[in-house]
């Protein structure tokens, strides 16, 4: 290709092509073809309103919306003949509708820039992640209330710090997850709704004087209204920010969920079993049988808060409007929202065949002095002891307890009274994990009826 043919993009100005180091830094048409069919549906959008207008002809806006469509359908065939020295999506689709319908396809550019184009077409595609990341959110919120509702009233521990706090229910933990993803559906939901303005139209910044119809564009592309601002309109990347915020937080939240398939499928704790379809073996331990999604899962949190630092580091520094530095807004964006779509598919099919173990869980939950804190409440209630009081009592029983090699329902009405001469038989209904969970009915509590509740206010919801 000759120099004139490669600066054909930049008109006039230059006298000769770039270099090949120059080209290869320049050119984004390795990553940025993922946005053809964005570009395609602006492009076609953008002639439709040009030619109601009347400021090209209907039979050009004909030609250039179905060479548009050639374009795409040898871009989704791979039959596209992507070129580098074309720099980008938008140059390449260009270029080759030219070769498809000739003169028309020099119209198109009227009225636009490549940086209201790219600006276009990255909000398009970031929008259609927000709504793939709610299916696919949606689809591990199902998983999880299967489970839920399948152990509404199985005991296991509850945990602070990691250590045996009170018991709980296995429906009771795995709603708390459904609360989680949840929250990160209304953020996706709120950051669609935010980014749903149409750049079309703010040209390279300024406007354009052609008398064009942004409404109509923007309806066209689904977008609830234009830009109010051309500069803010091209220089905008907030959009994709919040994306990879709220992304960052949703990882996080399968990362917490990843970590605790990993413990309970542990040999010293036992509590669920993890599919052979999301399990691996050892090399040379025939014994094992590894939590891999996992792991995998709980680290590739680091590759979508990494995207979100480099894209904000990025950004901090530019001055309105576009910079060629926000070229560099889009791989990390295209990584983050791929690991993510797979970390959501990974987890929902892990918990959808995630077997819990009964009998290992409520042995667990009995364990550890969980009841304790029931005994200091029923101190409080049955016998009028402050909080504080009941709270020193139950901790000498504890010790006792300890001393004793056994667990507190173990311990003979004599050794409660050692602690406390008003402690009757009583106290023994509160100091069974059934009793526990069953007692805990505040709204939000871990009591089975009440965890029935949320189940069925969920299961509404996505209805």
């Amino acid at each position: 290709m000759t120099d004139k043919t490669r600066n054909t993009m930049w008109g006039g100005r230059f006298a000769a092509g770039p270099d090949a180091i120059m080209e290869a830094i320049n050119a984004s048409i390795g990553f940025d073809q993922r946005l053809a069919p964005q570009d395609i549906q602006g492009s076609r959008a953008h002639a439709a309103m040009l030619a109601a207008t009347g400021i090209i002809s209907d039979s050009d806006a004909e030609a250039i919306g179905e060479g548009l469509l050639t374009v795409l359908s040898e871009i989704e065939t791979g039959a596209f003949p992507f070129r580098v020295e074309l720099e980008d999506i938008h140059m390449n689709v260009e270029a080759r509708l030219k070769e498809l319908i000739g003169e028309p396809a020099g119209r198109l550019h009227t009225g636009r820039s490549r940086n209201d184009q790219v600006a276009t077409d990255f909000r398009l595609w970031v929008r259609d992640q927000c709504d793939a990341v709610t299916e696919g959110l949606t689809a591990l919120i199902r998983a999880l209330l299967g489970q839920a509702e399948a152990g509404a009233d199985w005991v296991m521990p509850g945990f602070t710090h990691l250590q045996t706090a009170q018991p709980v229910t296995w429906g009771h933990h795995m709603m708390a997850y459904v609360e989680m993803f949840g929250r990160d559906v209304s953020r996706f939901r709120d950051a669609r709704a935010r980014m749903n303005e149409g750049p079309l139209g703010a040209a390279a910044l300024a406007g354009t004087s052609f008398p064009i119809d942004r409404e109509m564009t923007a309806k066209a592309l689904g977008f609830d209204r234009p830009a109010a601002n051309s500069l803010d309109a091209v220089s905008d990347r907030d959009f994709a920010l919040e994306f990879l915020g709220a992304a960052s937080i949703c990882a996080m939240h399968l990362s917490r969920l990843a970590e605790e398939l990993v413990i309970w499928s542990s040999a010293q704790f036992r509590f669920v079993t993890i599919s052979d379809r999301f399990s691996t073996g050892s090399s040379i331990m025939p014994q094992k049988k590894n939590p891999d999604a996992a792991e995998l899962l709980r680290a590739k949190l680091g590759r979508i808060l990494g995207a979100n630092v480099a894209l904000f580091t990025v950004m901090k520094g530019l001055p309105l409007a576009y910079s060629k530095d926000m070229q560099e807004d889009k791989e990390q964006v295209f990584d983050a929202a791929d690991t993510l779509m797979l970390g959501l598919a990974a987890m929902e099919g892990m918990v959808r065949d995630l077997t819990a173990n009964r009998a290992n869980l409520e042995a667990a939950a009995a364990s550890g002095f969980s009841t304790a804190t029931d005994l200091a409440d029923w101190l409080v209630r049955a016998l009028g002891l402050p909080f504080r009081d009941a709270h020193h009592v139950t901790g000498a029983l504890v010790k006792r307890a300890e001393e004793k090699g056994c667990d507190l329902p173990d311990l003979t009405l004599d050794e409660m009274r050692d602690a406390h001469a008003d402690i009757t038989d009583a106290v023994y209904e509160v100091l069974g994990v059934h009793n526990s969970v069953a007692s805990r009915t505040s709204y939000g509590g871990t009591a089975p009826e009440q965890v029935r509740v949320q189940i069925a206010r969920w299961k509404e919801k996505l209805t």
